[in-house]
């Protein structure tokens, strides 16, 4: 039996003050279990993504280098993208590790489910580890797309978390999880 929690908001009004492709923002006035009213709370509406470790035969790190006008810089980054209508997480995940890579095949785990931010955001990140990937020689990025594939060692994307250049926080939780779980028990 389910029970109601008892911290959850009760949404009074709600409305959608932009709707498109890749970002929504909707306006909720909510009703808090203290009593209080908060007559603008804001969140913003994004399709599920999804992330991807791919370590190849020969345990190299198969990463990207992408431009990133948020901050006006290129990262150094995991294969990333969004779910698709109808897809499952692995399925999306699959599909973005070969259009971006071209890396196919290997074993894949589910590693964990993140939010960016559960306060304002309402999507999941589901990262995953494909272990034993290889090239397939065919890339299919959409025309927005300019990536660089890299592929790396375990030393040198441990680098990059210590020296705090991940600055993507959805790819450094499961690199950092990575670090601390798995490789211990590869080695």
């Amino acid at each position: 039996m389910e029970t109601e929690d008892p911290k959850k908001w009760k949404v009074l009004e709600s409305e959608h003050l932009m709707r498109r492709p890749w970002l929504t923002v909707r306006r909720d006035k909510v009703l808090l279990p203290t009593g209080a009213i908060n007559p603008e709370f804001y969140v913003l509406e994004y399709p599920d993504w999804i992330n991807v470790i791919a370590i190849t035969d020969d345990g190299r790190f198969v990463m990207e280098h992408q431009y990133r006008h948020g901050l006006g810089e290129t990262c150094i980054e995991l294969c990333a993208g969004v779910m698709e209508e109808g897809e499952t997480p692995e399925q999306a995940a699959r599909r973005e590790l070969e259009e971006e890579t071209g890396y196919v095949g290997g074993t894949w785990t589910r590693l964990m489910t993140i939010s960016g931010n559960p306060s304002t955001t309402d999507n999941l990140t589901y990262c995953f580890i494909a272990q034993g990937v290889t090239y397939s020689g065919a890339r299919h990025l959409d025309r927005t797309e300019d990536i660089e594939v890299v592929l790396m060692t375990p030393d040198e994307v441990y680098s990059l978390l210590l020296n705090d250049e991940m600055k993507q926080a959805l790819m450094a939780a499961p690199l950092w999880r990575y670090f601390a779980t798995m490789r211990s028990h590869d080695e």
